[in-house]
């Protein structure tokens, strides 16, 4: 029997990994909702998505068997509420904004795990008086209740910083406030959140000393399991800005051991069942405290070919059987390499782009060091101002996934790759004559 599987927002890196998953030939995907209306809309309509989605798989002419999306919002909302609308298996919708809400889900944490849950409060960033409302102490972060990639998400040391920010904050908010607010009249929102709406701030105390690294797992009949667990390295001047993930962990496994009780208890207290997830920690060496950054509904899309290079299957594994209703068939080191990265290509001053790596180029790269991937984000042109998803410091020009038999050795293939993929930014007219 061949499972029909849709994927929202099919794109070419799901097109190249999904073929490469353990009993490949037991699959057939389909693409649900375009990338560019899914995924990189420059508005979302919550309402309508589901719509055009719940025609197209009406019309599709076999069963259809499990609905999947490695995407953020809005697709993380819209699988909820798909898979209920076809019958399928899933989290509920309530539990998915647990995770989404970042204020909602602060609360839920402060429940179930309030040892690594950091001061945090809400904030309205259209309200004249919101800077008499503060409760939490300087500094602090401050971040729409809805955003991601570090969009709108500003370090603020001093009051002056918070009314700079504010303006910022206000302009932008409601690309994703909006179309949160769609999705939660789909739900009777508890009385604690009556008052906070897709266009308000969560403001958190500082969390960012130490390592950071992601648990990816998932949730099945309630049982909650470890896919793996990912570090991040972040940039030392802009703490926010992510610049490699590497995998496996390098972190001791005693506290390895308690991320994942940590992550058992507030997944379990969230009602969260039969769909992958990943959570965000980090951990602070000095005082060997755990802090709970963020929680996700779905899994990375940036981890899954790190766990190709080194387990032998992307994740997207998990997904796809969990969706079914099988155990997943998920593979452990049986890939190709022992250590493997995702280095963002990152630059921290804007501009036109004047030279991108050719296809040539990124065929050598390639081929060099077999398992490597490479996305480019820009073309030849292009004004990086234009990117979307961009954090508040920096543009990613484009991503490289590879793996070696070493750490060292896996740090000394990425300068080899980078060397072998060239970009030219120029000044914006007008400046740098």
């Amino acid at each position: 029997m061949v499972w029909n599987v849709f994927v929202i927002g099919h794109d070419d890196l799901s097109r190249r990994l999904l073929p490469a998953l353990r009993h490949a030939e037991d699959y057939a995907f389909h693409g649900l909702l375009p990338l560019n209306e899914a995924v990189h809309a420059q508005e979302y309509h919550f309402d309508r998505l589901v719509a055009d989605a719940l025609d197209e798989l009406q019309r599709f002419p076999d069963p259809v068997d499990a609905i999947v999306g490695v995407w953020d919002f809005p697709t993380t909302a819209l699988l909820p509420v798909l898979r209920d609308a076809m019958g399928h298996r899933g989290p509920t919708l309530e539990a998915v904004l647990k995770c989404e809400h970042k204020y909602w889900s602060r609360l839920e944490q402060a429940k179930a795990v309030p040892e690594c849950v950091p001061a945090f409060q809400a904030l309205d960033p259209f309200d004249d008086h919101a800077i008499d409302t503060l409760e939490v102490d300087y500094p602090f972060w401050i971040k729409p209740v809805k955003a991601h990639s570090s969009q709108l998400g500003f370090h603020i040391d001093n009051e002056q910083q918070l009314r700079e920010a504010l303006p910022h904050i206000r302009r932008g908010i409601g690309r994703f406030g909006q179309p949160l607010a769609e999705v939660c009249t789909h739900l009777d929102l508890p009385d604690e959140l009556a008052e906070i709406n897709g266009h308000h701030c969560v403001v958190e105390q500082i969390i960012s000393a130490g390592r950071q690294c992601t648990l990816e797992g998932y949730v099945q009949n309630g049982r909650m399991q470890v896919t793996g667990i990912i570090d991040s390295v972040r940039d030392t001047r802009h703490r926010s800005v992510l610049m490699r993930f590497e995998y496996p962990s390098a972190l001791p496994d005693d506290v390895q051991a308690r991320i994942i009780d940590m992550s058992r208890r507030v997944m379990t207290h969230i009602g969260y069942d039969d769909a992958p997830f990943n959570i965000e920690f980090y951990h602070d060496d000095k005082s060997d405290r755990i802090w709970l950054l963020e929680i996700n509904p779905r899994l990375s899309r940036s981890h899954a070919p790190l766990f190709q290079l080194v387990d032998g299957a992307p994740h997207y594994q998990v997904m796809v059987d969990v969706a079914l209703g099988m155990t997943p068939r998920m593979p452990r080191r049986e890939g190709r390499y022992a250590v493997a990265a995702k280095q963002m290509l990152r630059v921290f001053q804007g501009g036109i782009v004047r030279r991108v790596p050719t296809a040539e180029e990124i065929r050598l790269v390639e081929t060099a060091y077999p398992g490597t991937l490479v996305e480019l984000n820009v073309r030849d042109g292009m004004d990086l101002e234009s990117l979307l998803h961009q954090d508040s410091f920096s543009w990613e020009l484009g991503v490289l996934f590879t793996g070696a038999d070493s750490y060292q050795g896996l740090l000394e293939r990425i300068r080899l790759c980078r060397e072998g993929l060239p970009f030219v930014i120029a000044p914006p007219a007008g400046e740098g004559a």
